[in-house]
């Protein structure tokens, strides 16, 4: 199945340089204001997710225009409109998910977007949340990281302690070490390649990749 990119309706600092996250065949739903984004840069997703309090009228006219799917909620309901997108993803068959626009603005947002993705229930799906300048996503087993050399990447254990993490690609690297979430060893990190690559044993490991400019 093509890779799906969800936008939400954080902070993306600058649109352009989301620009190149996208490629041909990408399907794109929209979570509620998340909307405005695809507009701004150009594109009509095929389904409008949540309960729409920020989404503009102009933003519903050209929905409405080009007969864009809409799923409506309730306003008072137990999940973000984020959540409601990603289930309704996952239902449907999608496991290479982009989130883009999740990052940034209120800090009980993002924590909330992050600790969405850190759901047992989703170990078998790439999900990234990426704004053009930052990705993050968990990783249970291994992942590779693409970019370019003095990157930054940061690893930060999730919930507990990680262990047998081992690294490629990294300035400082790691053989079978565990860290610890009461400490901050796997913070800044760099990239000494174009291909970074991490695996682990245990643990859920969240990774954050900054992309220099």
């Amino acid at each position: 199945m093509a890779r799906l990119i969800i936008f939400a309706n954080g902070l993306v600092p600058d649109l352009a340089s989301v620009r190149h996250l996208f490629q041909p065949g990408d399907i794109l739903y929209a979570a509620d204001g998340g909307t405005h984004y695809a507009l701004a840069l150009g594109f009509m997703p095929s389904v409008v997710i949540g309960d729409l309090d920020s989404l503009t009228r102009a933003d519903r006219q050209q929905l409405d225009a080009h007969t864009v799917e809409i799923q409506q909620f309730p306003r008072d309901k137990d999940e973000t409109d984020l959540e409601l997108a990603l289930r309704i993803a996952i239902k449907a068959g999608h496991r290479e998910i982009l989130i883009v626009g999740a990052l940034g603005g209120r800090l009980d947002q993002t924590l909330g977007n992050l600790a969405l993705l850190s759901d047992a229930g989703l170990s078998a799906c790439d999900i990234r949340l990426d704004d053009g300048v930052e990705e993050a996503f968990f990783i249970r087993s291994h992942c590779e990281i693409r970019g370019r050399a003095a990157d930054i990447v940061s690893l930060i254990p999730w919930g507990g302690k990680v262990t047998g993490i081992s690294t490629q690609g990294l300035r400082w690297p790691l053989h079978s070490e565990t860290l610890f979430p009461e400490r901050t060893r796997g913070i800044s990190n760099e990239m000494s390649h174009e291909i970074a690559s991490i695996i682990l044993k245990s643990g859920l490991l969240f990774v954050i990749h900054h992309r220099q400019k």
